[in-house]
C-alpha cells in the first residue's frame, strides 16, 4: 500500500518562502504522476502544481514564476519550494499521486496525503 506523507508547512510573513515535502512509501517502484494541491476554509480544492515521470511541469496561474515543483525519485520524495508567499497561498497543502499525468483535476489523482498548513500572515 502507498502511503503520502507531507511535511514542511508552517507560518511565515507575505513575501516569505517555504519548501514542502511528500515522502512516498510502500509500493515505490511504479512511477506515479505527482500534484500537490491546496485547500483554504470553505473553498474547493484546487491544484497547484504537478510532475510527470519525466520531470515535466504545469503550474496554476497563480503560482506561476513563485512555486516551484519538483521530485527525486531516487528518494521517493516530492517538492514544493514556494517563495513570495501571499496571504491567498495559506490553506492545507495536499500531496497527491495518479496515473494520469500532466492534470491538475481533483478526480484524476487517487492516492493522498493528510495535508500540511500553510499560513501567510500579511
Amino acid at each position: 500500500q502507498v502511503q503520502l506523507v507531507e511535511s514542511g508547512g508552517g507560518s511565515v510573513q507575505a513575501g516569505g518562502s517555504l519548501r514542502l515535502s511528500c515522502m512516498v512509501s510502500g509500493r515505490t517502484d511504479r512511477r506515479y504522476c505527482m500534484a500537490w494541491f491546496r485547500q483554504a476554509p470553505g473553498k474547493e480544492r484546487e491544484g497547484v502544481a504537478t510532475i510527470d515521470t519525466v520531470h515535466r511541469t504545469s503550474y496554476t496561474d497563480s503560482v506561476k514564476g513563485r512555486f516551484t515543483i519538483s521530485r527525486d525519485n531516487a528518494k521517493n520524495s516530492l517538492y514544493l519550494e514556494m517563495t513570495s508567499l501571499k496571504p491567498e497561498d495559506s490553506a492545507t497543502y495536499y500531496c497527491a499521486a495518479g496515473a494520469i499525468c500532466y492534470t491538475l483535476r481533483v478526480d484524476h489523482y487517487d492516492l493522498w496525503g493528510q495535508g500540511t498548513q500553510v499560513n501567510v500572515s500579511s
